[in-house]
């Protein structure tokens, strides 16, 4: 069974940081992403990374977020710092196998706000 959770949201204040994991199962994944979405809005790309390591992000979170690979664990981490009001969002972890195939978690709540 292919399975995404996600852990480590949470309130954090303006500036501050926080740190999301993704533990990963199933399947042989070829890329690994996060996204984000707010109510009304479509699921915005914030990260990706490639088997090889390759990390890619948007012009919005770049300089800010982080993402990284532990492939012995299976796991994917967003370290986040610097954060604002506008970064609250629900945040997803995706996955692609080898079939191009699409896998979603189930998201965490990361809510910026003093």
């Amino acid at each position: 069974q292919v399975q995404l959770v996600e852990s480590g949201g949470g309130l954090v204040q303006p500036g501050g940081s926080l740190r999301l994991s993704c533990a990963a199962s199933g399947v042989i994944f070829s890329i690994y992403g996060w996204y984000r979405q707010t109510p009304g809005k479509e699921r915005e790309w914030v990260a990706a990374i490639t088997r090889g390591g390759r990390t890619t992000y948007p012009d919005s979170v770049k300089g800010r977020f982080t993402i990284s690979r532990d492939s012995a664990k299976n796991m994917v981490y967003l370290q986040m710092i610097s954060l604002k009001p506008e970064d609250t969002a629900v945040y997803y972890c995706h996955a692609q196998d080898l079939g191009y195939k699409d896998y979603w978690g189930q998201g965490t709540q990361v809510t910026v706000s003093s």
